[in-house]
């Protein structure tokens, strides 16, 4: 199986430092800062690559489950809201799909969702997640 690398650098104290995260397989760096992270600094920060990371596995996922049992996707479209709370800590992570599959009804469609949140791997990785909600609908 694949083996992915990121790295990270921090300067300087908490609050008046500045840091850059890297993607192993981009050149560009992404920087954050307390600001980013606390506040509402127009940096990035770790939440929102977890939030990318957990929008991008659950899709995958999804769309690999549905084409085991021979529900063929056209597409899926996830969003992630990552909740960082007193700690602190991730408290709630929300996941917006919606998905173009035909032949399919949606009592069935949520029980693949189910097994998409519960099992793919960045769900797992994040089992210490209090809560990790899923709104997902077909379109």
């Amino acid at each position: 199986m694949a083996v992915s690398n990121a790295s990270a650098v921090w300067n300087g104290t908490l609050k008046e430092g500045t840091g850059t995260m890297k993607l192993g397989s981009e050149s560009n760096e992404f920087a954050f800062t307390f600001a980013s992270r606390f506040e509402e600094g127009k940096e990035t920060n770790p939440e929102e690559l977890i939030g990318a990371a957990h929008a991008g596995c659950f899709s995958m996922f999804l769309s690999a489950v549905l084409t085991g049992d021979d529900f063929l996707p056209t597409r899926i479209s996830t969003s992630a809201t990552v909740h960082l709370g007193d700690g602190p800590a991730i408290t709630t992570i929300e996941l917006e799909t919606e998905a173009a599959i035909p032949n399919i009804d949606d009592a069935k469609f949520q029980e693949y969702v189910t097994n998409a949140k519960e099992n793919c791997p960045v769900s797992k990785a994040l089992a210490g997640v209090a809560e990790i909600k899923v709104n997902a609908k077909l379109v």
